[in-house]
């Protein structure tokens, strides 16, 4: 059963360049990670004080998702996290979790 997992970031308001090119530039490694399917970053809406993004990646299963997390290639892909960007935030990302019902 697929399994979607959800970073919510909430972006301050003319950073928005800085964080699609930190995006557009990583290495994630999930082309080599197993059960795998599909990364997208998603823009939503702005406010006066942040521009919402997204990134959802899609799991063939709840365990490819929990093994992805203990792998070798989550350390290296979150090895720069929040360096040297910390400040283009408003506030934490908020992680959230789905497994799909219907």
């Amino acid at each position: 059963m697929p399994y979607f997992a959800m970073n919510r970031f909430r972006v301050l308001r003319g950073h928005e360049d800085t964080f699609l090119n930190h995006w557009k530039n990583r290495d994630s490694h999930l082309d080599t990670v197993p059960g795998f399917v599909r990364f997208q970053l998603l823009q939503g809406k702005q406010t006066e004080e942040h521009t919402l993004f997204i990134s959802h990646t899609e799991w063939e299963s709840e365990q490819t998702f929990i093994d992805w997390t203990q792998s070798e290639a989550f350390r290296k892909a979150h090895a720069n996290a929040g360096k040297g960007t910390r400040d283009i935030y408003a506030g934490p990302p908020q992680l959230e979790l789905f497994k799909v019902v219907l």
